[in-house]
């Protein structure tokens, strides 16, 4: 496109050939500020003093049981969501990106949703999934902004677009069988 600069259209291309985009958040003050509120949030459920702010969400997993864990997500989810402020600082964490990939004539979820998986927990692992076939829009675009360091068991998985086609084109065969079929 050549209102883009070459970055821009080499993100665009990256997208399109990669199915996402992973980059560094530009606007760190407010990423620290999401974090930081997510911290104080979590550490006033637990009754914690904070001796590292920059930490704390990695170690919450010593914290908290499997069976409690939803009931915790939903005290955050909704405590975070509660803030005025939040679903501005949120948008514009992504603003830069989603203004090169989709433009700049957006709606937004009424809630940032929440999702935290424990290390080596499989019963709160979402299963294989496309937001469509629950009735979002194709023309959606996700923002997953994690708040600890991923890797391992805490990461998640992306279909890249070529493998994503081939199911497409042979979901006839699909038909009355589960996602995880």
């Amino acid at each position: 496109n050549k209102f883009f600069t070459e970055e821009e259209n080499d993100l665009n291309s990256r997208f399109l050939n990669e199915g996402y985009i992973l980059t560094d958040i530009l606007d760190r003050d407010n990423l620290n500020r999401i974090h930081n509120k997510i911290v104080e949030i979590t550490s006033d459920y637990f009754g914690d003093s904070i001796e590292d702010r920059s930490r704390y969400l990695d170690q919450i997993h010593n914290r908290i049981s499997v069976s409690k864990l939803n009931h915790f997500r939903l005290h955050v989810f909704h405590q975070i969501n509660g803030e005025e402020w939040f679903r501005e600082v949120y948008y514009k964490l992504a603003k830069y990106l989603l203004d090169i990939i989709v433009g700049n004539e957006l709606a937004m979820q009424l809630r940032v949703n929440l999702s935290i998986q424990l290390p080596n927990d499989d019963s709160s692992l979402l299963p294989v999934h496309a937001d469509v076939w629950s009735g979002d829009s194709p023309f959606e675009v996700v923002v997953w902004l994690p708040l600890v360091d991923c890797y391992g068991s805490k990461t998640m998985y992306l279909l890249p677009p070529s493998s994503t086609k081939k199911l497409q084109e042979n979901s006839n065969e699909l038909i009355g069988k589960s996602s995880e079929d």
